[in-house]
């Protein structure tokens, strides 16, 4: 189906593509907003995360709408590294989606955990997503929640 939301591994040549879309989605937040300007390097997608695969796309019809990185953490488990959706189309179930491929990646790789460090703005939906609170951790830009959920192998196919 055309309109029908797909979830696949990302391309090297969409780097840029990516970038755009995080710095779109990380500027919608006006308390953030001047020093993510004054620090471009902080929207900078390595190409390690795509060269090893830990980067997957959200599409419809060709358009990029989101994107997640699940990378692999020393103990074994999984790092949701980075979640970014078009702000257009937050609350539509996109991110939903790219939280569920990303327990499956974490579950297929044996972790245990899924972590995420949040920014505090998302708590409700990460909540949502049964993530569970662990405490606060500093990040570059302030204060982000440390948060954790157990990966399901099971979640619907994207």
């Amino acid at each position: 189906m055309a309109n029908e939301l797909i979830i696949r591994i990302a391309a090297r040549d969409e780097k840029k593509v990516l970038e755009d879309l995080q710095r779109r989605a990380s500027l919608v937040w006006e308390e953030y907003r001047e020093a993510l300007l004054a620090h471009p390097d902080a929207i900078e997608l390595p190409l390690e995360h795509l060269d090893a695969e830990h980067t997957y796309v959200a599409e419809r019809s060709g358009q990029i709408l989101g994107f997640c990185v699940v990378l692999p953490r020393p103990d074994g488990d999984a790092e949701l590294d980075g979640l970014f959706v078009e702000p257009a189309i937050w609350r539509h179930g996109t991110g939903r989606r790219l939280v569920q491929e990303a327990e499956r990646v974490a579950a297929f790789r044996g972790a245990q955990w899924l972590y995420v460090i949040g920014n505090p703005k998302v708590q409700d939906f990460y909540q949502a997503c049964n993530f569970e609170h662990m405490g606060v951790e500093q990040t570059r830009f302030g204060p982000g929640l440390a948060m954790r959920k157990r990966p399901s192998a099971n979640s619907p196919k994207a």
